[in-house]
């Protein structure tokens, strides 16, 4: 009986986690806030996002956004920085994800990433990637931070 026991054990143990997340749907909230973005479709964009407080971190001042309201913050100062700075045409392209973690109700996804877009007529580019973190409530999987790390914008090659 006792080893009967933990032979059932043991295969509940090892049995794969029922409703893990496949790849697929953690990326489509990254995919639904990148298209928005580039497509200027702010409300697509924002219904990425978890519900509450988030995180943003990216490299232009002030580096770091965070609460309720942190996405349309972030996205007033990236309309100001473009315009400081004469960006116009951004687009972001994404590859498939090189990294996905997933616990539970959380994620951790890594995007390769490039940013290209015109500085005062010029054409730029900058290659980087994405990070993200997303949370799991009863709307499905939502964005709940993320941050842009990328090298020095160049003109393109």
């Amino acid at each position: 009986m006792y080893r009967s026991f933990l032979f059932l054990l043991a295969g509940v143990l090892l049995m794969p986690v029922a409703g893990a997340a496949s790849n697929s749907e953690l990326t489509a909230p990254i995919h639904q806030f990148i298209d928005g973005f580039n497509s200027g479709d702010t409300k697509s964009a924002y219904a990425a996002y978890a519900s509450g407080s988030i995180s943003i971190i990216d490299e232009f001042a002030p580096h770091l956004w965070v609460g309720h309201d942190a996405a349309q913050l972030w996205a007033a100062d990236f309309d100001k920085h473009a315009q400081a700075t004469g960006v116009s045409d951004g687009k972001v392209t994404y590859g498939e994800p090189t990294r996905i973690e997933s616990a539970g109700k959380l994620a951790y996804v890594i995007i390769p990433t490039v940013y290209t877009y015109k500085e005062h007529g010029s054409a730029m580019t900058e290659e980087g990637q994405m990070t993200f973190v997303l949370d799991h409530g009863s709307d499905g999987w939502k964005i709940r931070a993320w941050t842009w790390s990328g090298v020095k914008p160049h003109a393109p090659h």
